[in-house]
């Protein structure tokens, strides 16, 4: 069999965040309290059927599930009312990424014990969205050549950003113009200014958090760095009764818990060319609405003052 096999692949839609560093702009946007992916930016839809409608190309809606929280239902239920409750991981608080990647896994093993995974952010913004199933077709064909590693989207870095967290590549695996694969030589969680500037020099790219590997794999790193997560995470999770489970933990995020403790076992491909970027603060959702020539309704001189 070949893990790359499309009735294997298998999607997560981290969706349940609160969006603190956003939360002015979206109000802003939405009139309401809701987190920054369940609000309309931008073309008339909510960043996370932004994110929905970029990768049903490649995954089928029966592979793919959405991790949220259950504080933010008025805000979701709508918009997913076509999708199974199977297909919802509804945490009863957000604990981070590393505890819903976890439970995602869970999930997932217990239908597919094959499966490759690949977790998506609902809060992105790609230029080129072509460029994006690009490279994430080539990331699905080429996990399987690493079935131990880890695979990682790396965008080519514009700017010194303090607020991404950067890949150093390391030995080159293929070589390509737009989608060169490396070994991970170390992975820097949110550099100064200084760092992020030789980064860039160095030809490091940003993190986009397009994670992919086998769900195997993906257990077994995590057992290896956050055990106590893992001792947690035993339950059946089909419709996820969380409740007890997340009462029992704290917050674990996955790229300082894990990311940035095992680069050995990680790979990146390089994603010269979609145009990437993280709506996690307002001076970087104008700057690509700008950049783009977008003006939705909300976007008015005063409020582009205000922040």
């Amino acid at each position: 069999m070949s893990i790359s096999e499309k009735n294997h692949r298998w999607a997560v839609v981290l969706a349940g965040g609160d969006g603190t560093r956003l939360r002015e702009l979206s109000h802003r946007v939405s009139g309401d309290a809701r987190p920054k992916q369940f609000c309309e930016f931008f073309g008339g839809k909510s960043l996370l059927t932004h994110t929905r409608e970029r990768i049903a190309p490649i995954f089928h809606s029966d592979q793919t599930l959405y991790a949220l929280a259950r504080a933010h239902r008025p805000f979701y239920e709508e918009e997913l009312a076509g999708v199974a409750d199977r297909h919802r991981i509804i945490q009863p608080e957000n604990l981070g990424t590393a505890v819903a990647m976890a439970v995602g896994l869970h999930c997932i093993v217990e239908r597919d014990e094959d499966a490759v995974v690949a977790f998506f952010p609902s809060d992105h913004h790609y230029a080129n969205v072509a460029a994006f199933h690009a490279s994430l077709q080539t990331c699905l064909a080429t996990i399987q050549e690493y079935p131990e590693s880890i695979l990682l989207l790396g965008a080519e870095a514009r700017y010194p950003e303090v607020e991404y967290g950067w890949i150093e590549p390391g030995r080159t695996l293929v070589e390509s113009r737009t989608n060169s694969l490396h070994r991970v030589a170390r992975f820097w969680e949110k550099p100064t200014s200084d760092r992020a500037e030789r980064l860039q020099r160095r030809g490091c790219l940003w993190n986009t958090f397009v994670t992919i590997g086998l769900a195997g794999t993906f257990l077994e790193l995590l057992r290896a760095t956050v055990p106590g997560l893992m001792q947690s995470v035993k339950m059946p999770s089909d419709g996820c009764q969380l409740d007890e489970l997340y009462n029992s933990i704290g917050p674990v995020d996955f790229s300082r818990s894990v990311l940035a403790r095992i680069p050995e076992r990680l790979v990146v491909l390089r994603d010269s060319e979609s145009g990437w970027t993280d709506f996690g603060s307002p001076n970087r959702v104008v700057d690509v609405l700008s950049r783009h020539s977008m003006r939705p309704a909300w976007l008015v001189p005063s409020a582009v003052g205000a922040m």
